[in-house]
C-alpha cells in the first residue's frame, strides 16, 4: 500500500483531513483538494516528507477539475485511490427557497463528485479505488436538507453504476455513509450540535444511538483505509453505513 497515488478531496478538515492523515502516515502519496488553500498547507507541513501536493479551489468548478488533472498527469501519471470527502451543508426550504441556492449542495457534492471521478478514472488501471464519503441522510431526511440528501442518495447510486461500469478494468467502487460525526459541520452558528440538549437526550441518554456518541473523523478514515486495501478486493457497490448503529432503531 505504501507510495500509493492517493487523491482526498474535502481534506481540509473533518473526514477528509483524517482520511488524508491516515493514508499519508500509511506511506501513500497524496494529492489534497479543498478550497481552504492554506488549510492545506497546513496539512501537508505535517505529513511525513513524500510526493504531496495540493489542488486549492472549489471541486465543483470545471476550472479546479482542469487544473487537477493537468497535475495529475504531469506529477504522476496515475492514480491508484480516490477518496471524495468533500460536503457541504446548506440548509434550504424544499418549495420556497430560491432554486440556485438550493441546488447549491447538489452542484458542489454530485457535481464534483463526477467531475473528480472524471479526472482520475483514466488514470487508474487494474486495482484502481474509489471511495465516495456520503451519509446515512442518502436514504433519511430532515426538515431543510433535501437537496443534501438528495446529492448523498445520488452519490450513493452513483458509487453503485461506477462499481458496474469500471469492473470490467478492475477498478473496485464503494460508498461509505456515516451517521453523526464530530466535524466542523457538526456546528451551527457556533453552536456544537452533539453537545446540545437534543442530542443528548435523544443519542446519549436516549436509545436511538447504541453506542452513545457521536463518531470520530478517524473512525471513517480507518474505513476508507480498509476499502483502499487488499482485504477489500471483493467489496464492491456497497454502500457501508457506519452510524454507531443509529439506524438499526427506531
Amino acid at each position: 500500500m505504501s507510495r500509493r497515488k492517493v487523491v482526498v478531496t474535502g481534506a481540509s478538515s473533518g473526514i477528509g483531513r483524517a482520511t488524508a492523515e491516515r493514508f499519508a502516515a500509511e506511506g501513500c502519496d497524496l494529492c489534497v483538494i479543498a478550497r481552504r488553500g492554506h488549510e492545506l498547507d497546513s496539512l501537508l507541513g505535517a505529513f511525513p516528507d513524500a510526493d504531496h501536493f495540493k489542488v486549492a479551489g472549489d471541486y465543483s468548478e470545471a476550472g479546479t477539475a482542469t487544473k487537477l488533472d493537468d497535475l495529475l498527469r504531469s506529477r504522476w501519471g496515475r492514480v491508484d485511490v480516490l477518496v471524495n470527502c468533500a460536503g457541504v451543508f446548506l440548509p434550504g426550504d424544499v418549495v420556497d427557497s430560491p432554486l440556485p441556492d438550493w441546488q447549491r449542495p447538489l452542484d458542489i457534492m454530485l457535481g464534483g463528485a463526477v467531475r473528480v471521478t472524471r479526472a482520475c478514472v483514466p488514470l487508474m488501471g487494474d486495482g484502481g479505488r474509489i471511495i465516495h464519503v456520503t451519509s446515512i441522510h442518502g436514504t433519511r431526511v430532515e426538515r431543510g436538507g433535501s437537496a443534501y440528501a438528495m446529492a448523498k442518495a445520488a452519490i450513493d447510486q452513483y458509487s453503485r453504476a461506477l462499481a458496474l461500469e469500471l469492473a470490467d478494468r478492475g477498478i473496485l467502487v464503494n460508498a461509505i455513509a456515516p451517521g453523526f460525526v464530530d466535524t466542523p459541520m457538526s456546528v451551527v452558528d457556533g453552536v456544537n450540535e452533539l453537545e446540545s440538549d437534543w442530542f443528548v437526550s435523544n443519542y446519549v441518554t436516549g436509545h436511538h444511538l447504541p453506542l452513545r456518541r457521536p463518531g470520530r473523523p478517524e473512525e471513517i478514515a480507518g474505513v476508507a483505509w480498509f476499502l483502499a486495501g487488499p482485504d477489500a478486493s471483493y467489496l464492491t457497490g456497497q454502500v457501508i453505513t457506519v452510524d454507531g448503529g443509529l439506524t438499526i432503531t427506531f
